[in-house]
C-alpha cells in the first residue's frame, strides 16, 4: 500500500511538470549558470561597491581620486544621485565576513610592477562577484592612473550589474509580455513581473505597474528603416515625440507624452555586436506637470529592415530614481531580434590588465 502512495504521488508530480512544461512551451528557459552549494552568495546591494585599501591610501591622492570617479553623478536625473554607494576597510579588516561582497575594489601599492594597471577577478569568494585590483608602484602614479581611467572604472563596474540584472530577468519576467512583444515584432524582451498594466497601440507596445506614488514603464515600438539618418540625434527625438505622442495621453485630450529638448543625450554603443542608440533624457507631459527620466535603445532589425526602439522611463515625484531607471535599463539589455542568438557576455575590458 505504501508502495502504491509513492507510485500515485510520482505520477502526479510528473504529470503537474508536464502540464506546465507544455503550457509555456512557447516562452524561453534560461539556463545560466548556478552558484554551488559552497559557495556564498555576495552580500550588497546593486551598484555598491567596498573598497579595500589602508587608510594612508584611502585618504591620500589615490583614494581621493577613486572617490571622485565612484561619487560621478548618474546622467539625466532630476536631483544629484552618485554612480555607486561607496563603503571602505582596511587589508587587516578583509575576511570571510567582508569579501563576499559583489563588487571589491583593492587599492594598493605594489613595488614588484613597473607601471599602474587594472586586473579583474570574477566569484572569487562568492557569486556573483566582481573583484577589481588596481595597483601600481607609487600611490601617486595610482591617482593618475586612477584619473584616466575613469571611463575603464566606470563601466566594467556598471556593465557588471546590468549583466546581473539581466540574467535575473531572463529567470524571471513577465511571460504576458513576452509573449505580445514576440507576436507582434518578434522580438523576445525580458521585463520585470510587476509591470503588469499593458496597452497596445499601431507598433506601440507598453507596460506599466501603474503604482500610486511611482510609475515605471517600458514601451517597445517599431517604424521602417530607410536610411543610417534615423539615428541622429534630432531625428531620434523627432520619431520619439511622434510616437509617445500618439500612444501616451494624458489625463485631458491637450494632455501628451513628448520630450525635453534640451535635455537628451545619445551615443552609439554596442550590444552582442549590434549597433545601439542610446538615448538618455527628460519626458514631460504636454500641458501637465508630469515629468521624469528615460532611457532607451534604438536598433536595426535587419531581418525585417525596421528600426526597434525599447524604452524605459519613471514617473516618481520627489523620490530618488537612481535605482529605477537602472532597473528599467538593465531590461533593455535583454532584448533579442529575430534569428538574434542569446549571448550573455561581461563588460569588454573584464580580461584586461
Amino acid at each position: 500500500m505504501k508502495r502504491n502512495y509513492i507510485n500515485i504521488f510520482l505520477g502526479v508530480m510528473i504529470a503537474i511538470v508536464l502540464a506546465s512544461c507544455s503550457s509555456n512551451s512557447d516562452v524561453p528557459g534560461r539556463k545560466h549558470a548556478r552558484r554551488p552549494l559552497l559557495v556564498p552568495a555576495s552580500s550588497g546591494n546593486p551598484y555598491e561597491v567596498l573598497v579595500v585599501a589602508e587608510d594612508s591610501m584611502w585618504n591620500g591622492h589615490a583614494g581621493v581620486a577613486l572617490q571622485v570617479v565612484l561619487d560621478k553623478d548618474v546622467p539625466m536625473l532630476p536631483q544629484r544621485e552618485p554612480m555607486f554607494h561607496v563603503s571602505h576597510i582596511v587589508p587587516s579588516k578583509f575576511n570571510r565576513i567582508t569579501n563576499i561582497f559583489r563588487n571589491i575594489i583593492i587599492l594598493k601599492t605594489n613595488e614588484y610592477t613597473t607601471k599602474p594597471k587594472i586586473s579583474y577577478e570574477r566569484d572569487v569568494h562568492s557569486m556573483p562577484q566582481l573583484v577589481m585590483t588596481i595597483q601600481g608602484p607609487s600611490a601617486d602614479g595610482i591617482s593618475s592612473f586612477i584619473t584616466e581611467q575613469t571611463k575603464t572604472i566606470i563601466q566594467n563596474l556598471s556593465a557588471e550589474e546590468i549583466n546581473r540584472n539581466a540574467m535575473l530577468l531572463e529567470d524571471d519576467y513577465n511571460i504576458a509580455f513576452y509573449r505580445k512583444c514576440k507576436e507582434m515584432f518578434g522580438c523576445e524582451l525580458f521585463i520585470p513581473q510587476d509591470l503588469l498594466k499593458m496597452k497596445v497601440g499601431e507598433d506601440f507596445l507598453w507596460a506599466s505597474n501603474d503604482g500610486l506614488s511611482t510609475i515605471q514603464n517600458i514601451c517597445v515600438y517599431s517604424f521602417p528603416y530607410v536610411s543610417e539618418k534615423v539615428f541622429t540625434h534630432d531625428n531620434y527625438i523627432k520619431l520619439r515625440d511622434k510616437f509617445m505622442k500618439d500612444n501616451i495621453p494624458g489625463a485631458e485630450p491637450n494632455q501628451y507624452m513628448t520630450t525635453n529638448h534640451d535635455y537628451v543625450l545619445t551615443r552609439p554603443i554596442t550590444i552582442m555586436g549590434r549597433y545601439v542608440l542610446e538615448a538618455r533624457g527628460f519626458w514631460e507631459m504636454k500641458n501637465d506637470m508630469m515629468g521624469g527620466p528615460f532611457v532607451s535603445h534604438s536598433s536595426v532589425d535587419t531581418v525585417n529592415n525596421r528600426v526597434i526602439v525599447v524604452e524605459g522611463f519613471v514617473y516618481a515625484p520627489e523620490k530618488m530614481k537612481r535605482t529605477m531607471i537602472r532597473r528599467l535599463e538593465s531590461a533593455l539589455y535583454t532584448l533579442r531580434l529575430p534569428k538574434e542568438k542569446v549571448v550573455r557576455e561581461g563588460s569588454e575590458s573584464k580580461n584586461k590588465n
